[in-house]
């Protein structure tokens, strides 16, 4: 069936021949909305019996090209194969490559800037790259490629990226332990039958420079290979701050259109970026320095490595039946040189008064100091996933089953070498201590001694078994059920910090279900509950005392609705949630941990995705989320949890003024959020906007986009740590890019 789209100017013009002309991909038309009778027609045609030789019509398309399409049909996640939106209960958001070509989007946080409910972290602790909050839950381990946990702690990028996908509430049935407030799972691109290539480049301001390949080639009428790379030096409107990566990505593909298809895939990354760890925050707020104000050396970097293999085997019986089997092994390598704005002092010597508490003080800013503290380290990753599923559809009488069943096998380490970067005459682990107000950019001092400290390594295997029921009672209900069952066996080892060692092995049981009412072909509406689990050492990371409470666990409630409207051109998707997660860690006084805590976010959420005309494109959303601690030992009780804001809004928009020229734009807002959940530390709300211009041709695009365009200055990633310090967004930069089609 051919997308609806309102292309009002297409004429479709049907004519009985006896030879048969394909209709090609990339001819859109408008085709009418399906009504009941066409519905019961597709269904007839479908039942009877296929005869030989039957001429089929010529379907010629008129009318102008339109831009790549923004409203996406199927989504990743929600199950275990791509799966219509409408028929997933629970909210989901997929960001499709059309999307992030118009925004000039190359990194994931860029990327997730679309997602309504998603909120930045920074580099934290022993966490680095991208650290991201669902609906004010850490989603850090909760990231996928193609529906493997990508736990490596790295920047990511788009560039072999199709899209994007996000689904919203505990969905421990399909992904094991986390998901507390959704996964994010990225969608590469695959090797095709249909031979391009293209190249793209792209210079900015504040010294921007990428360049991107995409060269896909059919070996044989049945299988094909495709590479995609980019390589970038990238400065920005922030003091110092430079990066320069590059990533190559190859998938081959053997037996398209045949029962059994192979697909063999790779990633290789490397980075080496600046890290930063933001602002400081004095009276209840971060300092008010410039957007560029960076508090480091201008040695610090992260080199970071990321080589992951990827082999799938897909065997169809029939149209009934299907088996898979899928195996992934990473590696992710980390060296960090870095450091971060630590204790806000009253004076320039290392016995000076730390201020605390939201480092309110009535003393004048430029009297006060900060201390600049190493946080050098070397992360070593390695996971190794396997799953088979199988794919079944059957009917009981009236009722019609898909069930999805499997089993999922992991084995995962980690290893963490610290360091303290001490310079002599200050204490313990600090390098410098300079002024809040203008600290000078230079390289660490040649005497800063360096000493390895803890070095953490630890492991884990797990082992999932699952399924999942679709069932279609008549034309319009659907219900959804399936259970899972994990044992996930963790452990940790210690050279100086507490524990020593330690050891979990934790079983847990999530369920997920739903129903969907289907009076139309453009209405959807369900209600759902899926549940979710936490262990301890679920990042292989552990704090102590905290390695004999058993896993925390989640649940969530919700109610949508998903309609195509406009000729079924426009999704417009809503949804009402509470997630709780009614056993949460919680401190005591005598320092250990108990499972007394209880954290709820409840809101609600709007999407648009699709055309409003031909010409008129849009792409958005909005949520309120209120999240709180509603029980805790620590006294935060009643507190608002942490990067969490009650408020979001973003939207881009495009319109094809002519065939060769695109204009579009659009906002992002974030309402006031809390570094941590004490409230000490608040960050102001803020609007950013940006804008595009493109000019097409057959064979070539030119491109220019400005991001923030209002050169806002504005607070991006938040860190709970040091009393919540804040990472300042990019100030006005300009990209222009061409993008070249060969063929």
């Amino acid at each position: 069936m051919l997308r609806k789209t309102p292309l009002a100017a297409a004429i479709m013009t049907v004519v009985a021949t006896p030879a048969v002309v394909p209709l090609y991909a990339h001819a859109q038309a408008a085709p009418v909305s399906k009504t009941g009778q066409t519905v019961q027609a597709e269904q007839a045609a479908q039942a009877a019996p296929p005869v030989e030789n039957a001429a089929l019509p010529a379907v010629h398309v008129s009318g102008q090209a339109i831009a790549p399409d923004f409203q996406p049909e199927k989504s990743s996640v929600g199950a275990k194969v791509p799966t219509a939106l409408r028929d997933i209960p629970q909210a989901a958001v997929v960001v499709p490559k059309a999307v992030l070509q118009s925004q000039a989007a190359t990194s994931f946080s860029d990327a997730l800037r679309n997602v309504p409910g998603v909120t930045l972290g920074a580099a934290e602790g022993g966490q680095i790259g991208n650290n991201i909050n669902l609906r004010g839950f850490s989603a850090r381990t909760d990231i996928y490629l193609d529906g493997f946990r990508d736990r490596g702690q790295y920047y990511r990028d788009t560039f072999d990226l199709e899209s994007i996908d996000v689904l919203y509430g505990p969905s421990s049935l399909y992904f094991g332990r986390g998901s507390t407030g959704g996964v994010i799972n990225q969608v590469s691109k695959q090797a095709e039958l249909k031979a391009h290539a293209s190249v793209s480049a792209m210079v900015g301001t504040s010294d921007r420079y990428r360049t991107t390949f995409d060269i896909n080639q059919p070996l044989s009428d049945t299988s094909a290979v495709r590479l995609n790379a980019f390589g970038q030096d990238l400065g920005s409107t922030r003091d110092v701050m430079k990066s320069k990566d590059y990533g190559f990505a190859p998938t081959v593909r053997f037996g398209i259109g045949t029962p059994t298809e192979v697909t063999l895939s790779a990633l290789i990354q490397h980075n080496r970026d600046q890290p930063d760890y933001g602002i400081p925050p004095v009276n209840g707020a971060p300092v008010p320095v410039s957007k560029g104000q960076f508090y480091g050396f201008v040695g610090d970097r992260t080199i970071q490595d990321v080589q992951t293999l990827s082999a799938r085997i897909q065997h169809r019986f029939d149209d009934n039946l299907t088996l898979r089997n899928e195996t992934q092994f990473s590696h992710y390598g980390t060296e960090a040189t870095a450091t971060n704005a630590a204790a806000v002092l009253t004076g320039p010597l290392g016995t000076s008064t730390a201020l605390a508490n939201g480092n309110f003080t009535s003393l004048p800013l430029s009297s006060l100091y900060v201390k600049l503290q190493g946080k050098d380290r070397n992360i070593n990753d390695h996971s190794v996933y396997n799953t088979t599923d199988i794919d079944y559809k059957f009917n009981t009488g009236f009722l019609k089953h898909e069930v999805i069943a499997g089993i999922d096998l992991s084995h995962e380490t980690y290893s963490n070498q610290s360091f303290t970067a001490t310079t002599p005459g200050l204490p313990s682990n600090t390098i410098a201590i300079v002024p809040l107000l203008n600290p000078q950019y230079t390289t660490r001092p040649a005497n800063t001694q360096e000493v390895a400290t803890n070095r953490a390594e630890s492991s884990a295997n797990g082992v999932g078994i699952y399924a999942n029921d679709t069932v279609s009672i008549g034309q319009y209900w659907k219900v959804v059920g399936g259970l899972r069952w994990d044992r996930y066996e963790a452990s940790i080892k210690n050279t100086i910090n507490l524990p020593s060692y330690a050891t979990q092995t934790n079983y847990f049981t999530s369920v997920r279900g739903g129903i969907i009412f289907q009076p139309t072909d453009w209405q959807s509406y369900y209600v759902s509950y899926g549940t979710s689990f936490n262990p301890s050492l679920e990042a292989l990371t552990l704090t102590n005392n905290q390695q004999n409470t058993p896993p925390e666990s989640n649940r969530s409630y919700e109610v949508g609705t998903k309609w195509d409207l406009l000729n079924g051109g426009l999704s417009v998707t809503q949804s009402l949630f509470n997630i709780d997660k009614t056993n949460a860690r919680t401190l005591q006084a005598d320092g250990s941990y108990s499972l007394d805590g209880d954290v709820r976010v409840r809101g609600y959420q709007l999407g648009l995705a699709g055309h409003i005309t031909n010409k008129w494109q849009v792409f958005g959303g909005y949520t309120y989320m209120d999240g709180q601690v509603v029980k805790a030992l620590d006294n935060t009780n009643g507190k608002t949890l942490a990067n969490t804001p009650r408020n979001m809004i973003t939207l881009w928009t495009t319109y094809d003024v002519t065939p060769q020229w695109t204009f579009g734009g659009g906002p992002v807002y974030t309402s006031a959020r809390y570094a941590a959940s004490n409230d000490f530390v608040q960050v102001p709300a803020y609007t950013r906007w940006d804008a595009m211009a493109a000019f097409h041709q057959k064979h070539y695009d030119v491109q220019l986009n400005v991001q923030n365009l209002t050169n806002k200055h504005y607070y991006d990633a938040l860190i709970p740590s040091d009393g919540g310090r804040a990472v300042p967004g990019y100030g006005r930069t300009f990209l222009a890019t061409l993008n070249y089609r060969f063929y």
